[in-house]
């Protein structure tokens, strides 16, 4: 069992960053596939923004975000990370951290996803 608690939303003026956390417990951290999804205020589905393959680092982005978000994560400290900057306000949504099966490969695809975190809310406005 994978427990995931987000942290880090808020706020943002247009062109700000924020940085979120995913803390995981358990002892298999190091080899959970793990991503980043997010629902806009509206939307009915939950899309893909990250994903970080655990076996080689390879991280994988949706086209609306390469080049302003980066997720990253520490094995020591069971965290992942998702690093927002430029900021747009159509980036305003919960954000959640999700983790597949240990061991198993990453996918965009949110219906593989095994673990979800609460979310946190991320608001992009001036």
């Amino acid at each position: 069992q994978v427990r995931l608690v987000e942290s880090g939303g808020g706020l943002v003026q247009p062109g700000g960053s924020l940085r979120l956390s995913c803390a995981a417990s358990g002892r298999t951290f190091a080899s959970l596939p793990l991503a980043w999804f997010r629902q806009a205020p509206g939307k009915d589905r939950r899309e893909f923004v990250a994903a970080l393959d655990w076996s080689d680092g390879s991280t994988y982005y949706e086209d609306r975000v390469k080049g302003r978000f980066t997720i990253s994560r520490d094995n020591a400290k069971n965290t992942v990370y998702l690093q927002m900057d430029s900021l747009k306000l159509e980036d305003t949504a919960v954000y959640y951290c999700a983790a597949k099966t240990a061991g198993s490969d990453w996918s965009p695809d949110k219906t593989k996803y095994d673990y979800w975190g609460q979310g946190t809310q991320v608001t992009v406005s001036s």
